[in-house]
């Protein structure tokens, strides 16, 4: 508290979030389906059924299309909670209950979508017979927009210390079978972040479809390493209930195999297809945010402490909502236990031209990724190549080609 004059304390300024209520549109990946079988009824009862299944596509369209259209409409957020406020906002538990509230949604879509796939009589729908080829595709992959957006929600979750959001964590991940991201993510990337030994962050030069691989095998290693050495320390064996590897793995095979159980073998596809397209969309968000970004050594031999300038960040408003201020991402790793509601866009910070949502696109087209991000990258580091996290197939190329001696 301020004082105005001696002995006077001066009125705090008061703060208001104006995203409070709009966190709750995070809501709407996992509703997504939902919805899409509203429409989908009611454009058959409108009689434009030509039209109706592109509806079962919602989640790409989601994705690739609307909301970079509102990133660009909106604009950046440009609020940052004022110190005085961010131990009231970190208590707020409304905050927690837009998080929690994914869960179930999360599942009953997927069961609900299972239904879809498997279902041969959707005349509820106004439909002749069940699904076709591309209805079931387009369905498939926004419920592997659900799971993408998922893991998202998990990482939300697995930061944090208290028992029950960790196991939430893991239920949310069952969807795409990507448990293990919760060791690799929380003890490997947070620790290695922006450096050549961390398989999730792009170097620069490398292609999305050359980080891909690397990314989800390298972190699938790393965390079947971190945890068989944990447990070592320990006294136990790996192979066991204790591996947080194995124990979120059987989350999903006791989910998937519920699901195929009641729905029949038919819809084993869907499942493999949603899930891996929901875990590339993750791996997608982890090539943009420290693409080319280096760590220095210190004379010690070890890596500097990460700061703000290792972090590709985004301010836009309408993704930031989507994503749980994913896009504050220095702020995340300076502070990995905060809360998404209190991240601050932080000065000093690289930024990305638009939203995570609009660069998704970009890095699927490595020509047009290079054209976008390589200057960036250099201008960061004032032209330094040698500063850069450098794709080592690559290196005497690209050193070559921006005049490093």
């Amino acid at each position: 508290m301020t004082t105005s004059r001696i002995g006077e304390p001066a009125a705090t300024p008061q703060w208001r979030d104006r995203k409070r209520y709009f966190w709750l549109f995070g809501l709407v990946a996992p509703t997504a389906v939902l919805i899409a079988a509203v429409a989908v009824w009611a454009f058959h009862q409108l009689g434009w059924d030509p039209v109706a299944p592109v509806w079962w596509w919602i989640g790409p369209l989601l994705v690739y299309v609307l909301l970079p259209i509102m990133d660009r409409f909106f604009g950046p957020d440009g609020q940052n909670p004022p110190e005085e406020v961010m131990a009231q906002l970190e208590a707020d538990r409304y905050y927690r209950y837009c998080v929690y509230a994914y869960i179930p949604f999360q599942l009953i879509s997927l069961v609900f979508a299972c239904y879809l796939w498997s279902a041969s009589d959707l005349s509820w729908l106004g439909m002749d017979g069940g699904l076709g080829l591309a209805s079931k595709i387009g369905l498939a992959l926004s419920i592997g927009v659900m799971g993408g957006v998922g893991i998202n929600t998990a990482h939300e979750l697995g930061h944090k210390k208290q028992h029950l959001e960790r196991w939430l964590s893991k239920i949310t991940l069952a969807q795409t079978c990507y448990g293990h991201f919760y060791i690799e993510h929380n003890r490997g990337h947070h620790v290695r972040v922006a450096t050549p030994a961390d398989p999730a962050s792009a170097r620069f030069g490398e292609s999305f479809w050359t980080f891909l691989p690397r990314s989800v095998w390298g972190g699938l290693r790393s965390s079947w390493s971190l945890e068989k050495t944990r447990l070592q320390r320990m006294g136990k064996r790996p192979w066991s209930i204790h591996n947080d590897v194995l124990n979120a793995w059987l989350m999903s095979v006791v989910l998937w195999g519920v699901l195929v159980a009641v729905f029949g073998p038919v819809v084993l596809p869907f499942l493999v297809l949603q899930a891996v397209y929901g875990f590339s969309l993750l791996e997608t968000v982890n090539y943009l945010e420290h693409y080319g970004l280096l760590r220095r050594r210190t004379e010690s031999g070890r890596y500097e402490r990460c700061t703000p300038e290792h972090s590709w960040n985004s301010d836009h408003i309408v993704t930031n909502i989507f994503l749980y201020h994913l896009q504050r991402h220095s702020d995340h790793h300076a502070n990995p236990t905060r809360r998404y509601q209190i991240l601050r866009s932080m000065d000093g910070a690289p930024n990305l031209p638009s939203g995570y949502a609009s660069m998704i696109t970009v890095a699927y087209c490595p020509p047009l990724w290079r054209r976008v991000m390589d200057h960036r990258v250099l201008a960061h580091y004032a032209g330094d190549i040698t500063r850069v996290n450098i794709q080592p197939a690559r290196r005497s190329r690209i050193l070559a080609r921006y005049g490093a001696h």
